[in-house]
C-alpha cells in the first residue's frame, strides 16, 4: 500500500500573541508539509525548522497602501504554495492568507485570539464567511455566534 502524501498546510499569523498561539498548536502538523506566513524576520530561524517561511510585513487598516502590498505578497505565496489547508490566528496577514487560500480551494481553519472575550476580532469577523472551521477560546462567543465552535483555550 502506498503511503499517503503529506498535505500542504499554510500557517499564517502576525508576530506576537497571534504567532504564539499558532505555535502552540503547530506541532500537531509536524508530519505534514508546512509553510509559514508571518510579519517579522526575527522568527524565521525558529519557524524554518518546521517548514518554509515567508515574511510579508505588518499592515493594518490605517495604512491602505501597505495593506495592498501585503495582500499581493500573500497572493504570490498562496499561488506558489497551493496549500490544502490554511490555519490562522490572525491578524490582517492571516486574514488575507485565509481568504486567498479559500479562493484556491484550501480548507480554512481560523482560531480567534484568546484576547477576544466579548466579540470576535475584526479579522475574524471579516474571514468568517470563508472558513470551514471557526474556533473561539471562550464558550460565550460560541453561544453568541452561529457556526463558531468552542474547543478550549490554546494557551
Amino acid at each position: 500500500m502506498k503511503a499517503a502524501k503529506p498535505r500542504r498546510i499554510c500557517l499564517a499569523a502576525s508576530a506576537g500573541g497571534h504567532l504564539s498561539e499558532l505555535l502552540k498548536i503547530a506541532r500537531v502538523w509536524s508530519d505534514q508539509r508546512v509553510c509559514w506566513i508571518t510579519t517579522v524576520d526575527v522568527v524565521r530561524e525558529t519557524l524554518s525548522k518546521s517548514g518554509d517561511v515567508h515574511v510579508v510585513g505588518e499592515c493594518n487598516r490605517q495604512s491602505p497602501l501597505r495593506v495592498m502590498a501585503v495582500f499581493l505578497h500573500c497572493l504570490r505565496i498562496i499561488r506558489k504554495e497551493r496549500p490544502h489547508v490554511v490555519i490562522s490566528t490572525g491578524a490582517a496577514p492571516g486574514c488575507m492568507a485565509a481568504v486567498l487560500g479559500h479562493m484556491v480551494g484550501a480548507r480554512v481553519i481560523w482560531v480567534d485570539s484568546i484576547t477576544n472575550v466579548h466579540r470576535l476580532s475584526l479579522s475574524g469577523r471579516l474571514v468568517r464567511p470563508f472558513t470551514d472551521l471557526f474556533l473561539v477560546q471562550w464558550p460565550a462567543l460560541a453561544r453568541k455566534y452561529r457556526g463558531v465552535e468552542y474547543v478550549g483555550a490554546v494557551i
